[in-house]
């Protein structure tokens, strides 16, 4: 596999409600390059949104729609055996919601990217991915769309001519077959800043990870995502960074 000396960081940020704050995106937004902000359906209040896009803005962080279920009690990480159409609506209203937000900011949203059990289903659930698809070409077909490698829901936007982008996640644990290991599996999550690091290197040098049975598999990343809820997410991200780019890897948003 071609060897990647390009390669974004992006965050799941905005993800704090009322009195409840979630990761630390301020320090977040000084290391990553892309920030997948919440549209209020599985996180974040409107406040929360309105800065997180205004401190986006002003670090020149590229701001993502970051859509999921209306599950704001699970965080977006249960399934929802929702109707296409309405999952349609549901994609429109948070992309319009958030668009809002950035552009009283100064900014604006540049990409899609799906949420937690949303992500997770419409890797294989084809006719909730393209109720995501067809949200994204309704409101705008010049969106990129971020997923999974190989995923149902990037052959379908590929399809239907959105740009795609594949990641690849820092902090979490993968199958034989490239999915994400269940996060209620022990060992789903990574903590330790060096060991993500160094898997992220090999990975954006070598196209390859080892997943949780041990064996070696190909993965295709354009982007890579290091989760700002997680314990120590901060020090993972700046690992991460300060390890891809003495490796000879620059660090830019895909966007860019």
């Amino acid at each position: 596999m071609t060897t990647a000396l390009r390669i974004d960081l992006n965050s799941d940020l905005g993800e704090s409600l009322g009195s409840w704050e979630i990761g630390n995106d301020t320090a977040m937004l000084d290391i990553v390059t892309s920030a997948n902000v919440a549209c209020g359906f599985h996180a974040g209040d409107s406040l929360t949104l309105q800065r997180t896009c205004a401190q986006a803005a002003e670090r020149g962080v590229v701001v993502g729609a970051q859509v999921g279920y209306q599950d704001l009690a699970g965080f977006g990480r249960r399934f929802i055996d929702i109707g296409a159409e309405e999952l349609t609506a549901d994609v429109i209203y948070q992309i319009g919601a958030l668009e809002a937000m950035c552009k009283v900011a100064g900014t604006r949203v540049e990409y899609v990217k799906p949420h937690g059990a949303l992500y997770n289903a419409i890797v294989q659930h084809e006719t909730q991915a393209a109720a995501v698809v067809a949200a994204v070409v309704a409101v705008d077909p010049s969106l990129p769309v971020m997923g999974l490698p190989g995923s149902a829901f990037l052959q379908i936007a590929a399809e239907a001519g959105l740009r795609t982008v594949s990641e690849a996640f820092a902090d979490r644990a993968y199958t034989p077959e490239g999915h994400l290991v269940s996060r209620r599996e022990p060992g789903s999550v990574l903590h330790d800043p060096g060991e993500v690091a160094a898997r992220m290197v090999r990975l954006a040098l070598e196209g390859r990870i080892t997943a949780v049975d041990g064996t070696e598999i190909e993965v295709q990343a354009d982007s890579i995502c290091t989760h700002g809820d997680s314990p120590g997410a901060v020090d993972i991200a700046r690992a991460l960074r300060a390890a891809l780019t003495a490796a000879g890897v620059e660090i830019t948003a895909f966007t860019r």
